[in-house]
């Protein structure tokens, strides 16, 4: 396999502008495999080129202060490795793009040599589409080059902590596998710049699999004092476990304090809940006795709504964690926030995370939001200047905000390419336009190129629908006509001349089963077809006059098991429905449906009959997330299988080839990284010889069909 340094280079490139997610033009008969039009040296020399949009930001998982410029800082993003800049954030270099991983969770820099910077790979905000890693990275010049520093098994990162005179000295929270149980979770110190690490803070046997580091902070005048929390959690497609309940009712998570640098820890209590999940702590600077923490506890029935908890909360303690106080129930999702912070000249002013910044001026007894008011939604990162607290770097899923007034006003620096797209589509025009889907950042369409000398700016792309942007499909008819998807199955038809918008979903008959639609729901156009679009559920859809007509043209697809059709913990995601559709570009009526729990059809007259080919599948893939499925260009009997199973602790590249409809797969990952799930496979459509594979770690291209 071939790696290739840019998607959007190559989708723009060598994926015609129909075939790209949605529509599909009819292709030719099957014969000999022609050469493609590229060659293998050619693709290595693609170079990617930035073309927008640059008005939002993406998800940002932690930020550290240089601490010997305040115009220097790192930020850490879910899925775009790392990002820095000298100036105040005028501008951003990505300092973290040669390595094998791009999902980040934690940064942190020597407090005695800047040039010494810890980063900790994995994010540790367990969302279904929470990115993982492969353990700690270590630099010695500020980021231009960096040294894996081990715990490669770690998964996901939540903190490190270094030593304040020491800076080959660190202490790492890893939190572990989101997924499954696995090695190297709790707390673990180096002393020799990460050569080696031992791990100082875990839970007992035979729990020490599934109970992972969740924070970690310093006394900053002692360095042998140090408060972890340790956090039990465990996701499933359907449900989000945290606390006692992965631990068979033990309850192993909680506060621990060490006096001696890691050697020895013990638990803390004092009016402290039982029960306990996800813990943020901060230690305030001016007096390290105070200690602030942010509890989630399951006790007494957990929460009371999204914000505030029945026993958790707020807690401080004046006297270094020997007796807590709660001062407030506030503790907005704690699996994706969990965040905490005080000002280090006040330690009345606190601050917490979650879908608001809640700022509070009385040591934590009550709190507002105003400070949120022009912020975007959804922050899990705060840093604050020790020289200036009135400096405040806020990460959101809209990216870095920077304030010099405490929050009362603020900076969006969006001057990164961050953004998580989901979904990429191209129209048929000339230049094509690009529309695409963002994690919490709607979806936007935009020129490939433009004629003006200032190239594209961001007042050529245009947002459509809001929260999350997922599939994107131009009208056949009319390419200022699109449609957009947005969280669960809601259709936003847009007219790009006048602005004007309708949001259309399929809804039951009263009286009717409701229908199942992923976060994620896949909707294409159909190539044969202009006047109809595909949306996929539990059933699946057709789509006519714009939208406005649909009727389900398959009966449920999924497994149909109870146990998991309802969704527990996380309030999100649905399980048991189709994830992946596609329409063959050569056979009117060919449809591919695959479900994210394991099933795979086909239909060969437009949904009037459908075929179960989930026993065809071959055995490491069978009942796993089908990712994505690729009709080929040419052969209407070919098509290609793109299956995720890291959900089931596995992480090895799955990818197949049939020949037949689905009778028969053939395993095409070749010599693609051993753990890089596949995501997605492409056929160019100029040959089927040369094949793209969209992993977790990378873009990849091959010239014989899989083979290597």
């Amino acid at each position: 396999m071939i790696r290739i340094s840019s998607v959007l280079a190559v989708s723009a490139l060598f994926v015609s502008a129909a075939t790209a997610q949605g529509r599909r033009p009819a292709s030719p008969a099957p014969g000999p495999s022609p050469a493609p039009l590229i060659t293998p040296a050619a693709l290595k020399t693609l170079k990617a080129r930035e073309i927008g949009p640059a008005v939002m930001g993406g998800r940002v998982s932690e930020i550290a202060f240089d601490p010997a410029d305040p115009h220097t800082f790192y930020v850490a993003l879910a899925t775009g490795g790392l990002m820095k800049t000298t100036d105040s954030g005028g501008s951003f270099k990505g300092v973290f793009e040669q390595e094998a991983v791009a999902s980040t969770g934690a940064v942190a820099v020597a407090p005695s040599n800047p040039k010494v910077v810890w980063l900790g790979t994995g994010e540790a905000n367990d969302r279904n589409s929470s990115g993982w890693g492969n353990g700690v990275y270590r630099s010695t010049d500020a980021g231009a080059t960096w040294t894996q520093a081990g715990l490669a098994s770690s998964k996901a990162i939540a903190r490190i902590v270094v030593h304040p005179t020491q800076p080959e000295t660190a202490w790492v929270a890893a939190a572990g596998d989101l997924w499954t149980p696995s090695s190297e979770r709790g707390v673990y110190k180096t002393t020799d710049g990460g050569q080696t690490w031992k791990a100082v803070l875990a839970a007992p046997a035979p729990y020490g699999d599934r109970v992972g580091g969740g924070d970690l902070v310093i006394d900053p005048s002692n360095a042998q004092v140090l408060y972890a929390a340790l956090y039990a959690r465990r996701r499933t497609p359907w449900s989000f476990t945290a606390g006692p309940a992965v631990t068979d009712g033990k309850d192993l998570g909680g506060i621990f304090k060490t006096t001696d640098g890691g050697t020895s820890w013990r638990k803390l209590g004092g009016g402290l809940p039982a029960g306990s999940g996800r813990i943020g702590l901060a230690v305030y600077a001016k007096d390290p006795k105070v200690v602030y923490a942010i509890v989630q506890s399951e006790e007494a029935g957990g929460t009371i709504d999204e914000v505030r908890s029945r026993r958790g909360g707020v807690f401080r303690s004046d006297d270094g964690g020997e007796t807590w106080t709660r001062t407030s129930p506030l503790d907005p999702r704690p699996f994706y926030f969990s965040q905490i912070r005080v000002d280090p000249a006040n330690d009345k002013r606190v601050y917490v995370l979650g879908f608001a910044l809640h700022v509070s001026d009385d040591g934590g007894r009550s709190f507002r939001e105003d400070l949120f008011e022009k912020v975007h939604p959804d922050n899990h990162a705060l840093a604050i200047d020790p020289r200036d607290p009135k400096h405040l770097l806020l990460g959101t899923d809209g990216g870095l905000y920077q304030s010099y007034k405490a929050g009362e006003g603020w900076e969006h620096l969006s001057r990164m390419a961050a953004g998580e797209f989901y979904r990429i589509n191209v129209d048929t025009q000339t230049p094509y336009r690009i529309c695409g889907g963002l994690q919490d950042n709607q979806n936007w369409v935009g020129p490939s190129r433009t004629n003006t000398k200032d190239g594209i700016v961001n007042a050529d792309w245009v947002s459509m629908g809001g929260g999350d942007g997922f599939y994107c499909v131009f009208d056949a008819s009319d390419a200022e006509v699109v449609y957009s998807e947005s969280q669960s199955g809601t259709i936003q038809r847009m007219d790009l001349r006048s602005g004007q918008v309708k949001n259309l979903r399929p809804e039951p008959a009263e009286g009717s089963s409701a229908f199942r639609f992923h976060w994620n729901t896949p909707l294409i156009g159909s190539g044969h077809d202009p006047d109809v679009l595909y949306l996929a559920g539990n059933r699946v859809f057709e789509l006519r006059a714009r939208a406005e007509h649909w009727r389900a043209i398959s009966p449920d697809l999924s497994t149909q098991d109870p146990a998991k059709t309802t969704t527990v913990g996380s309030g999100a995601e649905t399980f048991g429905v189709v994830y992946a559709l596609a329409e063959s570009p050569v056979a009117k009526g060919l449809l591919w449906a695959g479900t994210d729990d394991g099933k795979l059809w086909v239909t060969e007259n437009g949904g009037a009959n459908w075929t179960d080919l989930s026993a065809n599948v071959p055995a490491p893939a069978r009942g796993q997330w089908i990712n994505r499925i690729e009709p080929g260009h040419a052969d209407a009997k070919v098509a290609y299988l793109a299956v995720d199973a890291h959900r089931a602790g596995e992480y090895r590249p799955l990818a197949y080839r049939t020949s037949d409809l689905g009778r028969t797969w053939q395993a095409i990952i070749g010599d693609l990284r051993a753990d890089g799930p596949v995501k997605v496979v492409r056929e160019d459509p100029s040959s089927p010889l040369l094949l793209y594979a969209g992993t977790e770690f990378g873009l990849f291209a091959s010239f014989d069909r899989g083979a290597h």
